[in-house]
């Protein structure tokens, strides 16, 4: 498969205090027609991460509105959440809609950290914490830091979720083992955790993020995710496929995208988000500066 490129869509200038820098993690959802509302990770002059919002034309790549105010800010000090969130994707349980996201921490003088957090998408589009605690926190399956979740249905109408864990904050090589675990629901609510993990190997792809899955009824899974090698290298966007969603195989010469020659994407690609419209699959990923040079768009090449 090969992706092409149709460029950069939307890098931010100074919105708001908490809006100072970077739109990561793009999330796209359909408003009407070919505009979607993409909800991002936007930075404050600290990095700590609220998340904003700007409506997109897909189809003819034009900014129809910006959202001038974050529509959902980091917490308070003391919660899980009080350094920063990153949004996973949205997903819907009895007729309501959710958006996972990564509740950061930085303890003073500690490693930072994650947990999973939940927040509601209104009908009007606006976003509100499910709760304050944790909706996946650290345990013995995962009991250093966990990141960006993911949630799918599948052909049993079970939910799985694929999300990230870090094994170690140094795999002997400098660089953290973060690896992409897997747990699955019947209600969208109880989660059971059974550690199925993307395949790693240090030193080629050992820091995994933002996985982003496609599956249509009755066939394989598809997965893109940020990685790093381990070896000093920046994020490059790799790819798994597997056939039942239990059993993977780490294909990342089968991306079908990379770093540009020249311009904003030109030192790393990162935090994909893939999705189908109007039978086309988007991809919208970020550049340089883990979000700091913006957004962009690449096309599924059917040829």
């Amino acid at each position: 498969m090969r992706w092409k490129k149709l460029g950069l869509i939307y890098s931010i200038d100074a919105l708001h205090p908490k809006l100072m820098s970077h739109v990561a993690n793009p999330l796209a959802v359909p408003l009407q027609g070919n505009v979607f509302r993409v909800f991002y990770s936007g930075r404050d002059q600290n990095n700590r991460s609220s998340v904003g919002a700007v409506d997109i034309d897909i189809v003819s790549r034009q900014v129809v509105q910006i959202h001038k105010e974050p529509v959902f800010e980091y917490g308070a000090s003391g919660s899980f959440y009080e350094h920063g969130v990153s949004i996973g994707n949205c997903y819907e349980v009895d007729d309501k809609r959710y958006i996972l996201f990564m509740g950061w921490q930085v303890p003073p003088g500690k490693h930072w950290r994650g947990d999973i957090g939940r927040l509601i998408l209104n009908d009007d589009m606006s976003l509100a914490l499910d709760s304050e605690q944790p909706f996946m926190g650290s345990d013995d399956s995962d009991p250093i830091s966990l990141s960006y979740p993911w949630v799918t249905v599948d052909d049993q109408s079970n939910y799985r979720m694929w999300y990230g864990s870090t094994l170690t904050w140094d795999a002997g090589n400098g660089e953290m083992l973060h690896v992409l675990h897997h747990a699955k629901s019947e209600n969208g609510v109880d989660w059971k955790k059974d550690q199925h993990s993307i395949p790693y190997e240090l030193g080629i792809a050992q820091a995994f993020s933002r996985p982003t899955v496609m599956h249509e009824p009755g066939g394989p899974y598809h997965m893109w995710f940020s990685y790093r090698s381990g070896n000093g290298e920046t994020y490059r966007i790799g790819y798994a496929f597997s056939a039942d969603g239990d059993h993977w195989v780490l294909k990342l010469e089968d991306a079908g995208i990379d770093i540009s020659e020249s311009g904003w994407d030109s030192e790393m690609i990162e935090y994909p988000f893939v999705f189908n419209h109007m039978g086309e699959y988007y991809m919208l990923y970020n550049g340089n500066g883990f979000g700091a040079s913006g957004f962009g768009l690449a096309i599924l090449d059917n040829d």
